[in-house]
């Protein structure tokens, strides 16, 4: 009966901390204070009668009740989100939230876009960028791609995308007046680095079975795609994710000198909302096809 639902404002406060795992966030998202959540939540609970989070010094845990009651209600407001949808959007796009890295976005995803929507005219996609694990993401998603399997939150899956290894990039021009046919010729160069990965050169220095000399130059930058573009500017020799080199070897900008030579990386994956729509399973799947056409071998 109707009359026995608990507060709905409440249950969408529960619903926000469930996902976020963490009561400021849910307040954060809901634009609402920390109290009121925690007021929402202590309603719910009286309510229901049982625990839902397990408090503890910086994240609010659910219980085995509360994982459960999640379950459940996550599934229902999706159904309330796409019944009121399907009444007030009469045909516009429906919005896909992709949650993806500033480098993976810009190499990766962002110049595929195009043949998705074209693909896909229903769909919108946003995306969003973000440098924080997916146990800390603030803003709410549909989509969220990471490397690894590790810093995710308990409502959120990860699962196997795509592969990587990292190869060594340089500029053509620069191979013309430095050529690098061994790796000691690489101590002649300037190395390019991102803040963000701080121990690709040393793995590759392993590999190759080369140690660097305290002197050797080093510009660092904030993200790859910075760093990329250094490389493509001449500026030095790059290590970059095969996954974000995009069309740059192809187009000839930059090229590949000792390519025998690839440190494999951490996989990519992905993670969806527990209450995914169709229109995000849609995106997962063109998400593969592309991960699929990058793995075939290029056309002669």
């Amino acid at each position: 009966m109707l009359t026995q639902l608990p507060p709905l404002n409440a249950v969408r406060a529960f619903a926000a901390a469930a996902r976020h795992q963490s009561f400021s966030r849910a307040a954060e998202e809901l634009h609402v204070s920390h109290s009121a959540i925690s007021r929402h939540i202590k309603l719910l609970e009286g309510r229901l009668g049982v625990a839902l989070f397990e408090r503890r010094t910086r994240q609010s845990v659910l219980t085995p009740a509360g994982q459960a009651f999640y379950e459940q209600v996550s599934q229902a407001l999706a159904q309330i989100a796409n019944a009121a949808n399907a009444l007030t959007q009469k045909g516009s796009p429906a919005k896909v939230t992709i949650n993806v890295r500033p480098s993976f976005a810009v190499r990766w995803l962002i110049p595929r876009l195009p043949g998705f929507m074209q693909q896909h005219p229903g769909i919108h996609p946003e995306v969003l960028t973000s440098t924080l694990a997916p146990n800390a993401a603030r803003e709410a998603f549909d989509v969220i791609i990471r490397r690894g399997n590790s810093d995710w939150s308990a409502t959120v899956q990860p699962h196997p995308l795509m592969e990587d290894h990292l190869r060594l990039v340089a500029a053509p021009a620069l191979l013309q007046a430095l050529p690098i046919t061994t790796p000691a010729d690489l101590l002649a160069h300037t190395l390019l680095a991102g803040k963000t990965r701080p121990d690709d050169w040393l793995q590759w220095n392993r590999l190759a079975g080369l140690r660097k000399p305290g002197r050797q130059a080093v510009l660092t930058f904030d993200h790859m795609h910075l760093v990329l573009q250094a490389a493509v500017d001449g500026l030095g020799v790059a290590l970059c994710p095969a996954s974000l080199l995009g069309t740059d070897l192809a187009s000839g900008r930059l090229t590949c000198p000792l390519p025998a030579l690839r440190v494999p990386l951490t996989r990519y994956y992905f993670g969806l909302r527990h209450d995914a729509t169709e229109q995000t399973r849609t995106f997962i799947n063109w998400l593969f096809q592309q991960c699929e056409e990058d793995a075939l071998p290029p056309a002669s």
